[in-house]
Parts: C-alpha cells; structure tokens; sequence
C-alpha cells in the first residue's frame, strides 16, 4: 500500500502435490542465506512516501528443503476450471470496458486537482477523482441519493459485468441464483456514510445520525445490495485487506467455484476515499505523493523523482464461472483465471518481511496453484505504487522467482489511474485481462529517470505489442497482506 523497504532472501514456499503428501513443503532458491541488505530511512529524516517505522527485525524461520518439485499441472475439471466471461468497472476515465483500456494504452493520466471538496488547505491536492459518474439505469433515483459513492460504484460496475457475461435480469430469471454469488470487497467501506454520521454525531446528537449510518457505512455492503437488487443467493460476503482486497477476492471466489459452492460469482473491489477524511488520513501517513503544481507527472513508479503514491478511486468487477456452466449456457469466454495466492507478512504494519519472504513466496504459491511453472509468465501487472522503498522491494522479490527476466514485460497501472486502495486489484486485473485479448500493453508512465536497479522492461512511456503467455497480477495491503492472481488466454 504504501512504502516498504525490505531485504530479500532467495528462499519459497511450496504447496506439495507428490502423492500422499497433505502439508506444506519448502524449497529454496540458492539456499537459505541472506543476500543483501537494503538500508531504512531512521525515524528522524523521513522521506515523503515513506511510512515511518520500528519495526523490529525478522522471526527467522527454517526451512527444509524439498529434493524435488512436483511439475506444474493445470486444472482439467471443466468443473474447477475458471474463466472469465464479463467485466465491469467505473473508473477515472469513465465507465466503459474499452475506453477505459484505450485511455490507458495512450499513457493519458486522469490524476487531477481534487474539486469535490475544498483542498486549497490540505497538503495534498489532488488525487484520481472521478467525474460526471452516473448510474442511470443501475441505480433508482431514491437510493442513488442515499447511497455512499463506494456502493453506488460496485452496484453499477457489477451490474455492467453481469451485462458484460450476458447475464441480465431477464436470463437470471431462469437460473438457480443459489449457485451465483457475490463477492465485492473494500479497504475503507462506506466512508462518507461514515465521515456523515460521526459528524452528525459530534455537533448534533445522536438523534440526528441517519439510520443508515450503519447499513452504509460496514464494508459488506456492497456485495448485499447487489444480491439484494439481482436476487443473487449464493455465497455472500466482503474482504477487506486494505489495498490486497479484490485480489484477495478472486482468489475465495475460485475456491468457491472450485469446491461446487457456487458456478459463478461476480467478484471484484470497490472504494470511494477521496473526501476529507480519507485523504486527509493518508496525508497524516505520509505515504502521498506531493507534486501539487504537477499532479499528472505525480504517480511513476520506479523513477528516482517518486514521493509517494496518489489516491485514486473506482470498482473493478469480474465474472468468475466454472468452465462448465459458461460453456452450458454458451457465454463468451474473455480469458481463464488460472490460481492465487495470499500470504501474510506477519511482521509490522506498514512494513514487509526484512527477508521478502512473504512477497515471494505469494508469487511462487500462486504459481504452484496455477499449475504454472515461472517461465511460462511473461507479463507482470505490478503493484507499483510509486513509494520509495516498495517499487524496489517489488521488483527485488520478482526477481527471485524468475530468475530470467529478460522475457517479462512489467507495467504500473497506478502511473495513470491513481491508486484504487480496494478497488485497485479489480481495476487492474480488468488491465491485465485487456492485455491478454488486444496483444498490448499500457506504457508505465513518468518514466524520465529510471532506478538503474530497474532491469525488467516496465514498458515506459509508450504502449508495447506483446503477446501475453501466462500473467500475473499483484496486490499488497497495510497489515502484510499480499496476494497474487494469475490469468492467461483461454485455451479449451
């Protein structure tokens, strides 16, 4: 989420899939050495963008080696196989599929000066802010008046990603929605509700907070109003880890799908936070960027001019199905959601593993359940969040589990669009996504004076054609949360 600096070890995790094994086994990379360390900012000359932190040094924790490593295999289950058969989103650049993608591959920035409130006093300025949203025909007019902006988006992106897989009201009428869930999770939950009531609170009395104060304001709401307005009935519920979230949601719902729980599951995140006090918190973090007199050159990843990331906001939503039942009711297939990860640091708040341990051996979990082997990949949606440390400790965790990157290419979506916080995995898995059915990929931009550690190719400045192979997306939150989702081109 926000800065992180970290030391890497060239050890990973493996699930084993050898016959009769039922635990976890661990191999390394390289052995079980530390390799390097890399120098933390001390407490009294604090960079912006950088949390500051005592964090105290790793747990140490053994590993015994595993002599083999089981070869990847794909799932073959059309059962337990998952695609993806719709997309919805509300974004910076709007609400549609395609302009969204065509924005991003022009390198054009939707980061502006923040005019929903008055920010003339506030540190920081300016943020992705989303303009001239509308849910006409999503939302009826009475509840789009009461509702948070965080649910008015994940209502009409959802509602567009069930259009999308061609699962409008009219054919869900002729489903089992027993079997069809929803899954939409956020880092902050309501916050204006929230922000409202507490204000409501202080200088009125609690007779004048609004009773949906609650009801708007817990994070699984989302997920409810959509079942509520689609009569969805299957499994039901939020997640919220910070800005890991919507990874985190891809990730349950497959396993959901997988365990026949659900045949398909609109999942995905959603987060409203630029008001006050969202931008305010996160100026008091000092994790933002404060290029106020540029704000469209503020948000680049790996250049030595970073200083924190920028806000931004939106929702993300997919359509996850269980190969069989979208190839039952002849849906269009986009791409096929292949496995996940999540793995905690369980180290400090802001902070990752000294050993990045937890960063990759989320990537190397998330391969083994993808049944991919590390040179089958060759595009990397980064987390990139343009923080000092964490763009660094990224890309040094990536390269211990590919040790050849000379075939990947890597991007940061955030360059653009901002930081989504739990929207940002559901926005950038629908990048990732579009990059596997065009061929191309969006530049990474502000890239004017790259870090020379930087030797993966993060598409700067201008897009690329590339044809993806296998992809991975990554999703780190406050609180050591990673996740890690793999997609690639539906082959039947």
């Amino acid at each position: 989420m926000a800065g992180i600096t970290a030391t890497f070890s060239s050890d990973v995790l493996f699930r084993s899939r050898e016959s009769g094994s039922s635990g976890v086994s661990l191999a390394h990379y390289n052995g079980l050495r530390l390799v390097e360390k890399l120098p933390i900012t001390s407490a009294g000359s604090k960079p912006r963008g950088y949390i500051s932190t005592s964090a105290p040094k790793c747990r140490k924790i053994k590993a015994v080696a595993s002599p083999t490593v089981p070869a990847p295999t794909r799932e073959k289950d059309p059962k337990k196989r998952i695609v993806i058969t719709g997309m919805g989103l509300v974004s910076v650049f709007g609400s549609d599929i395609d302009t969204f993608y065509n924005k991003l591959l022009e390198g054009e920035s939707g980061i502006s000066l923040i005019d929903r409130f008055d920010a003339s006093n506030f540190s920081v300025r300016f943020a992705g802010q989303i303009r001239d949203f509308s849910s006409k025909g999503y939302i009826d007019g009475k509840n789009d008046r009461r509702l948070d902006d965080c649910w008015r988006y994940c209502l009409v992106a959802g509602k567009k990603a069930l259009e999308d897989a061609n699962l409008g009201p009219e054919v869900l009428e002729t489903m089992d929605r027993t079997k069809i869930g929803v899954l939409v999770g956020t880092g902050m939950g309501g916050l204006t509700a929230f922000s409202t009531g507490v204000e409501a609170l202080i200088q009125k009395g609690y007779k004048k907070i609004s009773p949906f104060f609650i009801p708007y304001s817990i994070t699984n709401m989302g997920s409810a109003l959509l079942a509520i307005d689609t009569g969805l009935m299957g499994p039901n519920y939020s997640i919220s880890t910070a800005c890991a979230t919507a990874n985190y949601c891809f990730y349950a719902a497959a396993n959901h799908i997988r365990r026949g729980e659900a045949d398909i599951i609109v999942v995905g995140g959603t987060e409203a936070a630029v008001i006050p006090t969202g931008v305010g918190g996160f100026i008091a973090c000092r994790a933002l960027s404060q290029r106020n007199e540029d704000p469209k050159k503020a948000s680049r990843p790996w250049d030595k001019d970073r200083d924190g990331f920028v806000m931004g906001e939106g929702a993300g939503v997919l359509i996850m199905e269980s190969l069989e039942s979208a190839t039952k009711r002849g849906a269009r297939i986009i791409a096929e959601y292949l496995g996940g990860a999540v793995t905690c640091d369980a180290h400090h708040m802001t902070d990752p593993r000294s050993d990045g341990l937890g960063v990759s051996s989320c990537i190397v979990r998330s391969l083994e359940d993808a049944g991919v082997s590390p040179e089958e990949v060759n595009y990397v949606n980064a987390h990139a969040t343009s923080t000092l440390a964490g763009d660094l400790a990224e890309v040094n965790a990536i390269k211990k589990v590919f040790k050849d990157t000379s075939e990947i290419k890597m991007n940061g979506t955030k360059s653009m669009i901002g930081h989504g916080l739990g929207a940002a995995g559901g926005l950038e898995a629908i990048a990732t996504i579009n990059a596997i059915t065009t061929g191309w990929l969006h530049p990474t931009i502000n890239q004017d004076n790259l870090e020379p550690d930087i030797t993966i190719d993060t598409v700067p400045n201008v897009k690329k054609k590339h044809e993806v192979n296998v992809a991975i997306s990554n999703s780190f939150g406050f609180g050591g949360h990673n996740s890690v989702v793999v997609f690639a081109p539906f082959r039947p």
